[in-house]
């Protein structure tokens, strides 16, 4: 049964996915459903903490989870470096022209195979287009971000979360620690 009022942020992706009771890989829960709703409520770096549809929560690897479209934003703030799908897009086309000048390079005769194959050693690029949606690979970050012209956001990634000290450390502060009436942590 779903919440009334729940408003889902993601879905599970269509295989389903691991859960755990915390931020911790030694403490596995119940997997999660296929296109499950649920509702980002925090990240710790790549874990994130989920509100189900039927009340439960868990953490899961973050970057997996499926973003669901929602609305335009309506203010006219700037776009955050980090949402902005630009500098991930310059990337993709540097990326890409150093390609095609190897191939072009090759294709004139400049180049032997192992030449073209060590110049181009590392290039990792993927872009897929439909329309107003748009899937970038950034090999910084071994992710592919989804995008609708305004904001990018992790659509899959390809490694395990990070621990939650790593992510600690991302985020420049100690995890968030839940605290009971009486002051002892939980």
């Amino acid at each position: 049964m779903t919440t009334p009022g729940f408003r889902p942020t993601h879905v599970v992706p269509q295989q389903g996915m691991p859960a755990w009771k915390a931020p911790d890989p030694a403490r596995p829960t119940v997997a999660l459903d296929p296109l499950l709703p649920v509702r980002l409520v925090e990240r710790r770096g790549d874990w994130g903490h989920v509100l189900c549809s039927n009340g439960w929560s868990a953490w899961v690897d973050g970057r997996h989870l499926v973003a669901v479209p929602q609305d335009p934003p309506i203010s006219g703030d700037p776009l955050t470096t980090a949402a902005d799908p630009r500098p991930l897009l310059g990337r993709t086309e540097q990326a890409l022209a150093r390609y095609r000048a190897a191939v072009e390079e090759l294709a004139a005769g400049g180049l032997d195979g192992e030449t073209f194959r060590r110049r181009t050693q590392g290039l990792r690029i993927g872009v897929v287009v439909d329309g107003e949606s748009m899937w970038l690979y950034d090999p910084a970050q071994a992710r592919w971000a989804y995008g609708d012209g305004t904001r990018l956001s992790t659509y899959a990634a390809e490694g395990p979360p990070a621990a939650a000290e790593d992510a600690a450390e991302d985020l420049g502060h100690a995890p968030t620690r839940v605290v009971t009436g009486d002051g002892e942590p939980r």
